[in-house]
């Protein structure tokens, strides 16, 4: 592949799927049909269809760190690499994690909501919990993960853990607990996502998860919607196993986005309706925070991922692929 000058760079305003391939905000069919390199973010989805419009493709340079928006399947078969940003947020997602837990468990958005709607001091219904003493039970101890072990510890919180990989070492550095997923969700007061999303993770936290869980649990996910089946937190909140929940990321939430675009266009038959109506069900309700897949969005984060893409970027032109996909 021969370098490219900043001359044969195209910068589109949008999300690249397939059902907005025709709004490419100016970008011509032969600019399109004749690119080797995509960058793209979480909100893209690059299947076969996708893929198909770019014939001349050989990189998928995706500014996240997860990749379950590219069918990367699709992409061995017609040879595309994929490259991702592997790290990025560990200290930027966790510290968002604990903005939601602590939103929720002090009641801030409904402290502020009051008195900017009705300039009352008035502190009924606003009394919260101390995290202090509490157990956070964490889901997965990756970077993100760990992070939110330390913000955790800080706090003087417990932490029981599940992963499939236990990090032992830093557990006895740290000093949690590993345990099973049933008793993690048994014994958290707080659970909080940090896992990737595969077809194996999917659904993770359903109907029988949340049955397993402490009454009066506070969930958060910070991670991919698609772990948390909607319907099953809806039922698990009108029941009240679960308290609140603070979400950053919803299942169908590119739909939400975008939902005049969805309504008006050919939007096929993998989009689940139902989920949509419940995520604006979710919004309305008093105990859930629901932030548009923010928690990555400080400037310190959006540096590193757009040095590292071009980093991947360059290294893949010069035949010295780093950070690749498997």
């Amino acid at each position: 592949m021969q370098e490219k000058n900043l001359a044969d760079v195209s910068f589109v305003d949008g999300v690249l799927d397939e059902t907005r391939l025709l709004a490419l905000n100016g970008v011509e069919g032969p600019e399109v049909s004749t690119a080797e390199i995509i960058s793209v973010f979480v909100d893209s989805v690059i299947g076969e269809t996708v893929l198909k419009h770019f014939p001349n493709i050989k990189l998928i340079a995706t500014r996240s760190t997860g990749y379950d928006h590219i069918d990367l399947s699709a992409c061995r078969e017609r040879g595309v690499a994929v490259v991702n940003v592997p790290s990025y947020g560990e200290e930027t997602v966790a510290e968002y994690t604990f903005a939601l837990i602590l939103t929720l468990s002090r009641k801030i958005f409904e402290s502020y909501d009051r008195i900017k709607e009705t300039g009352k001091f008035d502190l009924t219904g606003l009394r919260g919990f101390d995290l202090n003493g509490k157990t956070l039970g964490v889901i997965g101890t990756g970077k993100i993960g760990k992070n939110v072990i330390e913000i955790a510890k800080g706090l003087n919180m417990k932490v029981v853990a599940y992963d499939k990989f236990p990090d032992e070492a830093y557990r006895e550095k740290m000093g949690y607990d590993y345990k099973t997923f049933d008793e993690v969700l048994a014994q958290a007061d707080v659970l909080t996502l940090h896992a990737p999303y595969t077809q194996e993770n999917h659904h993770l936290i359903n109907a029988e998860a949340i049955s397993k869980m402490k009454k009066g649990v506070y969930l958060i996910n910070t991670a991919r919607g698609g772990l948390v089946d909607t319907d099953a937190l809806l039922k698990g909140l009108q029941s009240g196993m679960i308290a609140g929940a603070g979400l950053d990321v919803l299942e169908e939430e590119g739909v939400v986005k975008d939902e005049l675009n969805f309504l008006t266009g050919n939007f096929g038959t993998d989009h689940n309706l139902k989920t949509v109506l419940e995520n604006h069900v979710l919004v309305d309700l008093p105990n859930v925070v629901v932030t548009p897949h923010n928690a990555f969005n400080t400037w310190e984060a959006l540096k590193r991922i757009l040095d590292t893409t071009v980093d991947n970027i360059q290294s893949f032109t010069s035949g010295k692929t780093q950070n690749l996909v498997k």
